[in-house]
């Protein structure tokens, strides 16, 4: 919690408690501590081999994600293995009473019934304690101070390096299937795609005495530039993400062996700039640069996400523009706070935990280690197969990205009025941050701006209007479609699973 004053125009005001900048990346790297089943799958597709591009990074530490999740995939592994054993030693336990009882040896046939007992003791301690390990790294994660990634050791350098780059990637290949409906893989619901009015740009500027000033060159890098670089001040999104970024189609990327430069292993997150404004000036296959702006609300909860493309063919310059949301976590990331924290509670909930537990997971320890590498083995089989075809028969494969984790565990119906509402208006500033940075770029370069003053007149009457779950036709009218002022833009569907929130995390 924030502690202190601020001071405003002069006036000293108390500091209220706020959310944490890293929230979101808290309360997932908690989560794979108590879910299983989400840390598998997040530590396979953040550290597991693959031939396919990730979905970025929106709002989360990659970095300290896979960290956590290694952690608790390897506590949970540790479990499995010792109990495997116990069962082992249960099963010995039982015939060996069998074989006393049979044999009329008394002594044999008590130890063989005091076995299963000392079995299944050392079986329910073993959960127990395991289950208490994960309960306390979980809240150890949401309370601790230190930076989230310190509290668990490193995963392997290689991944952690890519992870890395995939934060600050300026290059994503998106998936074939995607390609009909949006290269923006993985931004969430889509909430408006159109192209604005064009503007006349071969028109020079009056000057002093009414003689017209030069115009100055200028092409759709240098626009972008500016406007990358001048959309935080004139927006006032303090924390604003802007990047130009090469977005390729996913069976096209070996086309582009600086994004590809070995076909049977994945992508890069990162190539040099020089091909990033190559796309800009003159798309490839399937290859296009736009300009992506990031606006991560409090605590990470929400992001809204702007995709700009400057098209200049003169004597018109006219921006195609997409605006996608993601919403708050679902509500199985909010088990953390439901936790018992009283000493007596959290004895009673992992006596409980423990009791009800041990039996079912003695019995299917080794049918789930059985499993596990089973699976594992078809994953290698089949990446050794694709990769074999890659090479010796030049097979063509679809390295895109299908969508984020951060897309797929968001749910709108925990996002409430003060979401919605930072949506609207983080999409509005936005938008008139692109103009009046395209306003100032035109004039900056002589250009008369009289056509780019009728063009904002109807650019800016464009709405947006995000209320409750997005998908539901009562919010939108019209079919779910979000209505933008005569145009329509369909919404997306919202992810992951429905439950109750839990408190913020301050």
């Amino acid at each position: 919690m924030g502690e202190g004053q601020v001071t405003v125009v002069g006036r000293a005001l108390p500091s209220l408690p706020q959310y944490r900048k890293d929230g979101v990346t808290r309360r997932l790297c908690a989560s794979v501590h108590l879910d299983e089943d989400f840390a598998r799958r997040v530590n396979r597709d953040l550290t597991g081999d693959r031939l396919d591009a990730m979905g970025l990074t929106l709002g989360i530490n990659f970095v300290a994600l896979a960290r956590h999740a290694r952690a608790a995939v390897a506590r949970r592994e540790a479990l499995d293995g010792q109990l495997a054993w116990l069962g082992v030693a249960l099963l010995v336990s039982l015939l060996t009473a069998l074989w006393g009882l049979g044999s009329g040896l008394g002594s044999v046939a008590l130890v063989g019934v005091y076995g299963p007992v000392v079995v299944l003791a050392a079986s329910w301690w073993l959960v127990h304690r395991t289950e208490a390990q994960a309960r306390e790294a979980a809240q150890n994660v949401l309370r601790n101070s230190d930076k989230v990634e310190k509290l668990v050791p490193p995963v392997e350098p290689d991944a952690e390096a890519w992870l890395h780059d995939l934060k600050r990637a300026n290059v994503l290949p998106y998936a074939d299937a995607a390609a009909r409906t949006t290269p923006f893989v993985g931004s969430g619901s889509k909430i408006k795609e159109v192209v604005w009015q064009p503007i006349d740009v071969s028109r020079p500027a009056d000057g002093p005495g009414g003689a017209k000033l030069p115009l100055l060159p200028f092409d759709a890098v240098d626009l972008h530039t500016y406007v990358a670089r001048q959309m935080e001040g004139i927006s006032g999104l303090d924390g604003l993400r802007a990047r130009n970024r090469l977005y390729v189609l996913g069976s096209n990327a070996y086309l582009l062996p600086e994004l590809l430069p070995e076909r049977t292993a994945r992508p890069r997150a990162q190539i040099p700039k020089q091909f990033v404004q190559a796309g800009l000036l003159s798309p490839g296959a399937g290859m296009r640069t736009h300009l992506c702006l990031e606006r991560v609300g409090e605590g990470g909860r929400l992001i809204v996400s702007m995709y700009l493309r400057a098209i200049l063919h003169p004597p018109s310059l006219t921006w195609e523009v997409a605006a996608y949301a993601i919403p708050p976590l679902s509500g199985r990331f909010y088990r953390v706070d439901r936790l018992p924290s009283a000493p007596f509670e959290r004895w009673r909930s992992l006596v409980s935990h423990a009791t009800s537990r041990t039996w079912p997971e003695l019995r299917g320890a080794w049918g789930r280690r059985r499993e596990r590498n089973r699976q594992r083995r078809n994953t290698e089989r089949n990446l050794t197969r694709l990769r074999r075809d890659i090479t010796e028969q030049n097979l063509l494969v679809d390295c895109g990205a299908h969508g984020s984790l951060r897309e797929d565990i968001g749910d709108w119906d925990q996002a409430g009025y003060a979401e919605r509402i930072d949506a609207q208006d983080f999409l509005f500033r936005l938008q008139q941050g692109v103009l009046v940075a395209t306003e100032r770029f035109l004039q900056d370069h002589n250009v008369d701006t009289g056509s780019f003053d009728k063009a904002q007149q109807i650019i800016s009457t464009q709405t947006y209007n995000i209320s409750g779950d997005i998908t539901g036709p009562s919010n939108f009218g019209n079919n779910g479609q979000i209505s933008l002022n005569g145009q329509q833009g369909q919404g997306g569907p919202g992810h992951g699973g429905h439950g109750h929130g839990g408190s913020p995390q301050p």
